[in-house]
């Protein structure tokens, strides 16, 4: 597939998911009967900045392995898959190697942590309800939708190197997985 159209395509596709999320949000929001501000003092405000800017450094991190047009582009190839039930072992256009350096050394999808926490800051830092609940959604969204249908295709593209670098490293939250080494473990547990 040509990178251009997939960017084309796929970062509005992206970005009319985003609007989605938000707007699911916002509609529990009022049917719930939230209210909109919730009040918060103005120190915790200042954390949310704090927080906000946490997320957006990690996605910053994460763009520094990988291009913003190369994670269009495989988010892309992956939703079409799912959407034409292509099989995830097909390449299908992908053709980037297994990134496990930088963020994605200590979490499988920096990406997706850095746009929870940035997006938790920005609820925190605007005191509204239906940002706090979109936090939430947005976690639901990657953790029982994007990220299983990813990693699925990742272990298909690249078998043991993917299972043993899930094995070794959490998938959303950083520093939650103890990691292990061959050298470390007793010879009775090596063999």
């Amino acid at each position: 597939m040509e990178t251009g159209r997939a960017v084309a395509i796929g970062g509005p596709l992206i970005a009319l998911m985003v609007f989605a999320l938000f707007g699911v949000s916002y509609l529990i929001s009022a049917i719930v009967g939230f209210p909109s501000s919730l009040n918060l003092p103005f120190a915790l405000r200042v954390v949310g900045v704090v927080v906000a800017l946490t997320g957006f450094a990690v996605i910053a991190w994460t763009f520094r392995n990988r291009s913003p047009a190369t994670v269009i582009v495989s988010t892309y190839i992956t939703l079409t898959k799912a959407l034409k039930r292509t099989p995830v072992a097909e390449k299908a256009g992908r053709t980037e190697p297994l990134i496990v350096s930088g963020p994605q050394k200590y979490m499988r999808n920096p990406l997706y942590f850095g746009v929870l926490v940035m997006v938790l800051g920005w609820a925190i830092l605007t005191a509204t309800s239906f940002v706090f609940i979109a936090t939430a959604v947005i976690l639901l969204w990657f953790s029982l939708v994007i990220i299983p249908l990813e990693e699925r295709e990742l272990r298909a593209l690249f078998g043991d190197e993917w299972i043993g670098y899930a094995r070794e490293t959490p998938m959303l939250v950083p520093f939650t997985k103890r990691r292990h080494r061959e050298s470390s473990k007793p010879a009775s547990l090596a063999s």
